[in-house]
Parts: C-alpha cells; structure tokens; sequence
C-alpha cells in the first residue's frame, strides 16, 4: 500500500468535510499529531479505529487502503490489489518476525555463555558466582520464550495430512517436539498429529516453507 496517496487521500476527504486535524482527532479519541502522520504517510490508522475513521470521512475502507474513491466499475480490481498487498505486507512482517527470533536466540545463547565464562574463570565470591549463573540462565530462558512468542505469531503452521494452516496456541509451540521450526502438533482440522512445517502464506500454491 502507497502510505503517501493513502495519506494525501485522508487529507483531501478531511478538508471535504471541513473538519480540521484537531476536529477530527477528536471525534477519533487521539491526538492531532497521529492525524498529521497519516497524512504525510508516516503512519498509517490501526485497524481498531479504521471503520470509524471511514464513517466519519465517508468513505469505504477499501477506498482508504486504495488512497482514491472506488467506482463500481473497478471496484473487483481494487479489491484485490488491495487483498494482494496486505497479503505481501504481512509475509514481509512474519520473514522480519522470525529474523528477529533467531536474534534472539542467538543473543541469548552468548549472554548465557559470557555469563557462564566469567563466572567460572574470573576470582570472586561464591555468591557472586551462583548470582551470575543464574541471570545468565534466567535472561536465556526470557529470551527463548520471547523468541517462541514471535515463531508462534509470525505466519502459519500447515498440516502434513490435510493441508491445513494455522495459528496454534502458544501452549501448543511450547509443549511441542520440535526439530528448527517443525512441531509435532494436532491439527484443529483433521485431529490428526503430525510434524507441521512453518509457512508464511496461505497460498496453497505459492506457500514458502521458512525452513527452506
């Protein structure tokens, strides 16, 4: 999505309601600041006030996504270019999600190590010791439930005997065997158990498994 033209568009149906940044941020509940993000494309609406920031400006949703009016005659069209692109856009923050898992991990796994290594080969009282040991296991074990919290969000888990894709819980992810990013879990579909790979998409015919 074009964050300018939708903002330029927020803009023109603003002013077409003669309501000023201050009027409108009011009647939303925020600030004036946030409108003016959105109209220099800094920033876009969050979803939970998106449907009355269209009433009030009186335009569809759609036709906020689109940054322009939508007529009937490309209305199919818009729709989805629009599906499409937030499609990519969630695949682009899912890929940044479990780049930031591994991260994570990784920093966690040396703050244990470096912790471990000073504590055993550098003079100091005992207590000093078992203190270090255990933030070091203490800030790992943070650390890999964090990176667990971003696996189980960030794009879908598919089932190797229906095909299904979903988001399990995060009980699930945690209590589940795994090798990298493939759990042996129940499918919420088909009931049956199985090691489920982790995908981005839910494209049957264009799913990108992240463990390739």
């Amino acid at each position: 999505m074009d964050q300018i033209k939708i903002g330029k568009f927020i803009a023109e149906c603003r002013k077409e309601k003669n309501l000023t940044q201050k009027e409108l941020a009011e009647k939303l509940g925020i600030t004036d600041k946030a409108i003016s993000k959105w109209e220099r494309g800094i920033a876009m609406p969050d979803s939970s006030i998106m449907l009355e920031l269209c009433d009030i400006l009186g335009i569809s949703v759609n036709e906020l996504l689109c940054g322009e009016i939508v007529t009937m005659d490309n209305f199919n069209d818009k729709m989805e270019k629009t599906l499409i692109e937030m499609i990519k856009q969630k695949e682009q923050a899912d890929k940044r999600l479990l780049a930031a898992e591994v991260f994570i991990g990784i920093t966690a796994t040396v703050v244990l190590l470096a912790l471990i290594f000073v504590a055993s080969f550098t003079q100091m009282d005992t207590w000093l010791r078992v203190t270090l040991i255990l933030l070091g296991f203490t800030l790992f074990l943070a650390g890999c439930f964090y990176a667990l919290r971003l696996e189980q969000v960030a794009g879908y888990y598919q089932c190797k005997h229906c095909g299904h894709k979903y988001v399990p819980t995060y009980k699930a992810v945690t209590s589940a065997p795994h090798i990298g990013r493939t759990r042996y879990m129940r499918c919420p579909n088909c009931g049956k158990k199985s090691y489920q790979k982790k995908v981005l998409s839910k494209d049957e015919t264009n799913s990108t498994s992240s463990d390739s």
